[in-house]
């Protein structure tokens, strides 16, 4: 089912074919993203995905999105803090079509002056739209405040100064720089032929060369502590912070049983017992914030201004309660099926899987089969979980971010030295 193929230039194709689906979704993953950025150019890599938009010497901004409009297919792109993918999903006749567009707009971008000036404003106002959203502002602080001076702590999207300072020039180098076949491959899913897409990839990247270093992993330091936003918000807005683990890290499927357990759904302990138990909140759960080397483990919640100190005192209880009791046998077999379960769901998309062949060779340089995850899985017991548990949860070292408006000034992290 999963082919690779590399070209001359050195450039890797990967496809995964599913016969059963009449679409196929194919994505240009770029080993480059906001981590590996100079600090005076955070944003330089979501700017430069902007620009590849606006045209190229075949084709007009406009035209770019007629072409795939007019199939009815879906051309966008998305950068983090470790990788940019550009991909498009068609109907599997129209492959041709958005394999040319991909490499079109990657490689031959015109990155004209005007277009740059106009986009740095687009980017100016998502900032804006971010820092008016509680919950992205929240999150912000929440990975600056524990990965305090790290690349992977500030935002992906940059700062107001440091976008509006990012020249032509700028952008051109970064491409010639960063995007080269060693640091680029290509995946795709569903209905098609390998040796078809490795023949149109071939042809619109055919004048693709250059050599880049792939970028080193950061591995930023933990720096429990406590943070509080005032905002005029209706409802308080808690994150609790804690160490996590790469994607890299062998443990990886231990720490997705326990996150599941503890606040993965509405069986989970947290759901329970501030939700269903207490109304504290409506939103209660846990979550993994993963990188390569690096990954940070929370909780995240929604509540009353006025009841904040109570919610994040019976967070801490769980949390406590799980230290010193630890899982049971039915929790995590129950768990581990419930992830399996959701892994067999989210196959169900060419999208999902042409994601998780980048991410799969990006990260691990090899293929993992769903079969090798599912063992995975089922190899995680009570006594891997406990562990864990007993690395992650201490006390020593829980950060605390809180925004909300003058009603959370005073709250505290039970077991944490006062600020």
């Amino acid at each position: 089912m999963i082919r690779t193929s590399m070209l001359p230039s050195g450039l890797l194709v990967l496809t995964e074919s599913m016969s059963h689906v009449r679409s196929a979704t194919i994505g240009v993953w770029c080993d480059v993203g906001s981590a590996c950025e100079p600090a005076p150019q955070r944003g330089i890599s979501h700017l430069l995905e902007h620009m590849v938009f606006k045209g190229t010497p075949r084709r007009t901004s406009r035209r770019i999105a007629e072409e795939m409009d007019a199939v009815g297919g879906d051309l966008n792109a998305m950068t983090d803090k470790e990788s940019t993918c550009f991909y498009a999903h068609v109907v599997d006749r129209h492959l041709p079509r958005a394999v040319d567009v991909l490499g079109d707009i990657l490689q031959h971008a015109l990155f004209a002056a005007d277009d740059l000036a106009r986009e740095q404003q687009v980017v100016l106002e998502e900032i804006k739209m971010y820092d008016d959203s509680p919950g992205e502002v929240v999150h912000d602080r929440f990975t600056r405040t524990l990965w305090r001076g790290a690349n992977l702590g500030d935002p992906t999207i940059g700062f107001a100064d440091t976008v509006s300072g990012i020249s032509r020039d700028d952008l051109l180098n970064w491409r010639a720089t960063r995007y080269a076949p060693s640091t680029v491959i290509v995946t795709a899913a569903g209905n098609l032929e390998h040796d078809d897409v490795v023949r149109l990839v071939g042809e619109a990247f055919v004048s693709f060369a250059g050599e880049a270093a792939p970028p080193a992993p950061e591995r930023p330091r933990f720096t429990p502590g406590l943070d509080v936003t005032i905002d005029d918000t209706e409802q308080a807005y808690v994150l609790l912070g804690l160490p996590g683990l790469g994607m890299r890290d062998e443990r990886r499927y231990a720490l997705s049983v326990l996150d599941t357990l503890l606040g993965g759904g509405m069986s989970s302990r947290l759901f329970q017992s501030v939700r269903e138990e207490r109304g504290l909140a409506y939103e209660i759960s846990a979550f993994q914030q993963g990188y390569r080397d690096a990954g940070l483990f929370g909780v995240s919640a929604g509540c009353s201004p006025d009841r904040v100190q109570e919610c994040v005192d019976v967070i801490v209880d769980e949390l406590d309660r799980l230290l010193q009791d630890g899982a049971t046998s039915d929790e995590v077999e129950r768990t581990r099926e419930h992830l399996k379960g959701n892994l067999t769901l989210a196959l169900e998309s060419t999208f999902n899987r042409m994601s998780r062949l980048a991410r799969n060779h990006l990260v691990h340089g090899r293929q993992i089969s769903t079969e090798e995850v599912e063992g995975a899985f089922d190899a995680v017991d009570v006594a891997a979980v406990d562990s864990l548990a007993r690395e992650l949860l201490g006390t020593a070292q829980r950060g605390l971010c809180v925004l909300g408006p003058a009603e959370v000034r005073n709250v505290r992290l039970p077991g944490a030295a006062a600020a």
